[in-house]
């Protein structure tokens, strides 16, 4: 095992808008630096939208976390946007993002490559659809269509994690963890549900790793904070290499 594991954590934080119905991207640091999560992946980041002060979301928790974001926008409407974010310290590469087939509200997908010492690792990072056949269709292009390769010749080390709107019994779920490992799963603890955030009761959120990573342990944060800061719970992995 290469040094110590990195922190991975997937937040879908429902634009700052916690369950107290309260806009606070402050808030939702707090969430993120209570973990000490070296790599963040967000979804659901309002970005210079009239409805939430017209603030880049992204970059406010970044440089309130001193790090820096990468944003894609899954929907634009003039200035204003909406998507996801994947926000570090660590040194970055190359960055992909895109729309995925979407039939309701249009979805996409946004991969970093990142440097973890000297190693390479690619994370990509996502919200699917509401619907079960589109989110077969989004998850099938993500698992096949060199989203998950990342610009080596050689496939990188991989890290797929987001809202997936999808419980583990769902095909999109089961299509997942037929090629990637869930790392909820990995550890000895049982798997939490990550929504909604006051009373949990569905597994929505995921972190998949490729096989070539190893999952130290998975976490569900429920602190006091968490459970009002949006309507879902974040997720945390310690991964390492193998």
């Amino acid at each position: 095992m290469a040094e110590k594991p990195i922190k991975l954590l997937t937040y879908n934080v429902h634009s700052c808008i916690g369950s107290d119905r309260k806009l606070d991207p402050g808030r939702i640091a707090s969430v993120i630096a209570e973990a000490q999560a070296d790599i963040v992946a967000l979804q659901e980041v309002d970005v210079l939208r009239r409805r939430t002060g017209g603030i880049d979301q992204a970059h406010t928790i970044a440089s309130l976390l001193k790090m820096q974001a990468h944003f894609h926008p899954a929907l634009s409407v003039a200035e204003e946007q909406y998507g996801d974010a994947i926000i570090t310290a660590l040194p970055t590469g190359a960055v992909k993002a895109g729309p995925l087939p979407s039939i309701g509200e249009q979805r996409g997908a946004l991969s970093v490559e990142i440097l973890v010492g000297d190693r390479k690792l690619l994370v990509v990072n996502t919200h699917l659809g509401l619907r079960g056949r589109e989110r077969m269709g989004q998850m099938t292009t993500l698992l096949n269509s060199g989203w998950l390769r990342g610009t080596a010749e050689e496939p990188l080390p991989t890290i797929l994690c987001g809202d997936f709107n999808a419980i583990p019994s769902s095909a999109t779920y089961r299509l997942a963890a037929r090629s990637l490992k869930d790392a909820q799963l990995a550890g000895s603890a049982r798997p939490r549900a990550t929504f909604p955030a006051r009373y949990p009761l569905m597994r929505l959120d995921h972190i998949f790793v490729t096989s070539d990573l190893i999952v130290k342990q998975a976490t569900v944060l429920e602190s006091r904070l968490a459970r009002i800061a949006s309507d879902h719970l974040p997720l945390v992995a310690e991964i390492g290499f193998a």
